[in-house]
Formats: C-alpha cells, sequence, structure tokens
C-alpha cells in the first residue's frame, strides 16, 4: 500500500459502496479470497472503522450507465458511488486510477 494510501485512510472517515459486499462474496464463492465478504467486512469495520455508504442506489446507478471506459459493472457502481459526492477513491486498480480523476493510490 502506498504513503499516499496509508494517510488518507488514517485521515478521513472510510466507506465503501454497498456493491464491494457482493463482489467480496462472489470472489469468496469463486475461490479468488478465503473470507466471506461479511467477515472480510466486519473486520475492516472493526480495525479501521469502515462503513457501508448510503448513498441513493437509483443515483450511484444512473450515474454509472454512463460510464463507458468499463464493461465491470462491479468497477462503474463503485466508481460511481465515489463520484457522486466527488469523493476520493483509494484504489490500486489502474482502470480506476486512470479514468476517476479522485482516486489515489
Amino acid at each position: 500500500m502506498s504513503n499516499l494510501s496509508i494517510a488518507l485512510i488514517n485521515e478521513h472517515d472510510l466507506f465503501v459502496s454497498p456493491i464491494v459486499i457482493l463482489e467480496l462474496q462472489y470472489l469468496y464463492e469463486i475461490k479468488r479470497i478465503t473470507k466471506k465478504a461479511s467477515d472480510v467486512i466486519a473486520d475492516l469495520s472493526n480495525r479501521i472503522g469502515l462503513e457501508v455508504c448510503n448513498k441513493d442506489f437509483i443515483n450511484i446507478i444512473t450515474k454509472a450507465t454512463n460510464l463507458k471506459w468499463t464493461r465491470d459493472p462491479f468497477d462503474r457502481i463503485i466508481v460511481s458511488n465515489a463520484a457522486l459526492g466527488g469523493d476520493v477513491l483509494v484504489t490500486k486498480d489502474q482502470a480506476m486510477l486512470n479514468n476517476y480523476n479522485n482516486s489515489k493510490w
């Protein structure tokens, strides 16, 4: 993890798009990760104060329909969730870094 990412995590409230829960569960089911989504989110909540964002889902989806740089629905929703509020998105994903100006790593 980069020094910038660590600083952002340590200095700000942390939120995750609800779609991340589904993506983590999907990764667990196909054996790409070893912990269930609920366990990952609970652990991060306890360790770093992560919260699940409660922005209006229809607004997120409406914004996601305008993102054309990826076909990945998870990425479109994650970026749209952040973009609605102009929020910083901490990510290592190069496509997100290249296409969402407020993404950081």
